[in-house]
């Protein structure tokens, strides 16, 4: 008989993984606090490896059925400097977050997945209960046990880990989009306007909408008295200003994060199994994270499934996934550091601004060391 396996956060990654387990005749139940469909902060765009995951797991096909398009140009703009528009090496795709969770919430539960949303973990109704009717034994006994993290045939994939200040700066994720009707003279299928408080996103997707994604840092001393829609306007006298000044906004798309947190985890240092941003967050300007949320969720896929079917401990199957993970991601990540660093510090950004913006090399270089 295979052991069950519970997934808290029904997102790309806790979703993606569930099917995964699905697929391989794994009892699965899926704890999502949210329903579906809903809007997300978030670019909205696959680029790197996750596409092949979604290949692998035969689930592409659905994306592009549910109106995913490619993206195939990017760039970069820093007040009156910016980048060429430039061919990516590999095309990224494009789809909403409010039809790709839904569709792989819906494709979960035809494979016969246990998912419960507006549902909140609870240890001591769920792993307790499975243990105690699993190898029997006092129930006080049994909760003493689980006392630290790390729960048996647990998995964390509960997306990003929120933490009040980093370093005196708070970081937001604001995205709202603009719909089809309302047209946006793009340069580039996927643009990136920095700012000396961060950066916006802007990127075609389904239906003829623009995704317009930020990320924005905020000090103390420094209040925003504007709603959290100008912040994606971006300054009076910017390009991202010109290309949205006319722009009708999808209310109902509009969504906020506070908290953000952005430093670098190593999955060898978690307590608890963590896939997606769970795991780590890697910083949105390298439009990775998507893809690492697929990518960590097959990283778990086979060690999770061993597990259930008895051929591995717990404990293997975690240590499994932390070497997984880490071999992966950490020099990936600790790019990604260097990148965001790039993007909005003032030495970097008024000084070299130009030269980073217009060398191919820098180009090429830092978007292979990220994916």
């Amino acid at each position: 008989m295979s052991r069950p396996v519970t997934i808290i956060g029904g997102g790309l990654s806790g979703l993606t993984l569930g099917i995964g387990l699905r697929q391989r005749d794994v009892p699965v139940t899926i704890h999502e606090s949210g329903d579906y469909p809903r809007h997300r902060v978030c670019g909205e765009f696959i680029s790197g490896r996750g596409q092949l995951v979604l290949d692998r797991l035969g689930l592409l096909a659905d994306f592009k059925s549910a109106g995913a398009i490619y993206a195939r140009t990017a760039m970069f703009i820093s007040g009156a400097a910016k980048s060429p528009s430039r061919e990516l090496a590999t095309p990224a795709l494009c789809l909403s977050r409010y039809k790709m969770d839904a569709l792989l919430a819906a494709k979960f539960q035809e494979l016969g997945g246990h998912l419960r949303v507006r549902s909140r973990w609870n240890r001591d109704t769920d792993t307790l209960k499975r243990e105690h009717q699993t190898f029997g034994g006092d129930a006080n006994t049994l909760k003493r046990k689980h006392q630290t993290p790390g729960d048996e045939g647990v998995v964390s994939a509960t997306g990003r880990r929120l933490q009040p200040a980093e370093n005196e700066i708070r970081w937001f994720g604001v995205k709202v989009h603009v719909t089809g009707a309302s047209p946006v003279n793009l340069e580039a299928d996927l643009e990136m306007h920095v700012s000396p408080d961060g950066y916006v996103g802007v990127n075609r997707i389904n239906d003829g909408q623009i995704n317009v994604c930020g990320l924005f840092r905020a000090r103390p001393e420094k209040q925003r008295a504007e709603s959290k829609v100008d912040w994606l306007l971006g300054q009076h006298d910017s390009p991202l200003r010109e290309r949205l000044n006319n722009a009708q906004f999808d209310t109902q798309s509009f969504c906020s994060v506070a908290g953000i947190q952005l430093k670098p985890r190593r999955a060898s240092t978690h307590d608890e199994c963590s896939v997606g941003d769970a795991l780590t967050m890697t910083p949105p300007v390298t439009g990775n994270g998507m893809s690492m949320a697929f990518e960590s969720a097959e990283m778990a896929l086979g060690p999770v499934a061993a597990y259930s079917r008895g051929e591995i401990s717990w404990i293997e199957a975690k240590r499994q996934i932390a070497a997984h993970c880490d071999a992966a991601f950490s020099r990936r990540l600790a790019w990604a550091r260097l990148l965001q660093w790039m993007m909005v510090a003032p030495i970097v950004r008024h000084g070299l601004g130009t030269f980073f913006l217009r060398s191919n090399w820098v180009w090429e270089f830092m978007f292979a060391r990220t994916r």
